[in-house]
């Protein structure tokens, strides 16, 4: 049985659960805020759930802690991404307790990373974020969440458009500095994510019979995948292969950094200089994976092949990578005409030769 009691000018209230005795304060002088409150607190215990009151320490650096760790523990790849998640997260949440984590005060955040120059698809991610925080502290025992607020996602435009014409490419590879020139090759003719190629290693590589394959569990759909080398990529490998060689030390990874000293991590500054100094200035390195499916369909490899190499595993996603240009529609548009000029038992001529035949008659 519970009580209320006047501790100053604010009332509190002491229950029991399990045993366990919780005194929790109002933050009100009036006796009937406190009545009400505790019949709250007696009918979460009577329905078998924990009394708010010990949701109210949780802080949202709590929820975020379990949330990183449950990266670490399942060696998820996007750790990095994760933490930044939490970090503008923070700027919002930082030292709130969960109950207050509203939907008002979500919007507000949502305000708050629109008005920073985020893309809507970049808070989602982030909302995302938010919500496995919520989702994994629900699913303690016991629960540091009580109840998970709705969270609503802005609309995207996942339509990519960034692709590398060959001579784009070139350009761009020449602008690259050495160590990374095979390393941007393999990229334009794999369409691999770059994480699956900084990642690749020796193991995984059969020269002899120019092989190169990932294990399952080792890519972002967690499929295994093999592709062949051809003649420029096996010289490509073979270099790779001789310049660590003639280092004295054989790396486990097949594109190490510039020093040779360990895995290739971060080249985005060498990424954007090449790009500038090619004129090809704000792409994005993921732009090689959809050129590459956009070449393997355009050279007439089949679809399903095409999707086996650059690990797609829903046609939905690889449709939105193979992209149709301005020369493809001219190609097109031509083979149409063609097809029309070769077609039996029509009209000859064009719609501007018929119309002048009819003036001149």
């Amino acid at each position: 049985m519970g009580s209320v009691y006047l501790r100053g000018n604010v009332y509190w209230i002491k229950y029991y659960r399990q045993g366990k005795c919780f005194r929790e304060s109002s933050d009100s002088t009036k006796k009937m805020v406190a009545k009400k409150l505790l019949s709250r607190r007696e009918g979460e215990i009577a329905q078998g759930k924990i009394p708010g009151v010990q949701f109210e320490k949780v802080r949202f650096e709590d929820l975020a802690e379990e949330f990183l760790r449950d990266y670490r523990i399942n060696q998820k790849k996007s750790l990095v991404k994760a933490e930044r998640s939490v970090n503008h997260l923070k700027k919002i949440f930082e030292r709130v307790s969960v109950p207050q984590i509203t939907t008002p005060r979500i919007n507000k955040f949502i305000e708050y990373r629109i008005d920073e120059g985020a893309s809507n698809a970049t808070v989602n991610r982030e909302l995302s974020a938010l919500k496995r925080m919520l989702n994994l502290g629900a699913q303690q025992t016991p629960p540091l969440v009580d109840r998970v607020p709705h969270i609503s996602m802005l609309e995207e435009n996942n339509v990519r458009t960034g692709f590398f014409e060959y001579d784009e490419f070139l350009a761009l590879r020449s602008c690259m500095p050495e160590y990374l020139k095979g390393f941007v090759t393999f990229g334009y003719k794999s369409g691999w994510r770059v994480s699956e190629i900084t990642g690749l290693k020796w193991s995984n590589v059969d020269l002899e019979n120019r092989v190169v394959c990932l294990e399952i569990g080792t890519t972002k759909n967690k499929e295994g995948r093999t592709i062949y080398l051809d003649d420029e990529l096996l010289a490509i490998f073979n270099i790779q292969r001789q310049l660590q060689k003639g280092g004295k030390k054989i790396l486990p990874n097949v594109f190490p950094n510039r020093a040779g000293t360990g895995p290739l991590k971060d080249f985005r500054k060498a990424w954007k200089t090449a790009c500038k100094d090619a004129g090809v200035p704000g792409r994005i390195f993921h732009d090689l994976r959809r050129t590459a499916v956009r070449n393997m369909v355009r050279s007439g490899i089949p679809e399903q092949v095409a999707m086996a190499i650059s690990g797609h595993k829903t046609r939905s996603v690889f449709e939105r990578y193979n992209i149709v240009s301005e020369g493809d529609l001219m190609v097109a548009a031509r083979k149409q005409e063609e097809y029309l000029k070769n077609q039996l038992g029509t009209v000859s001529g064009t719609v501007t030769e018929i119309q002048n035949k009819k003036a001149s008659s």
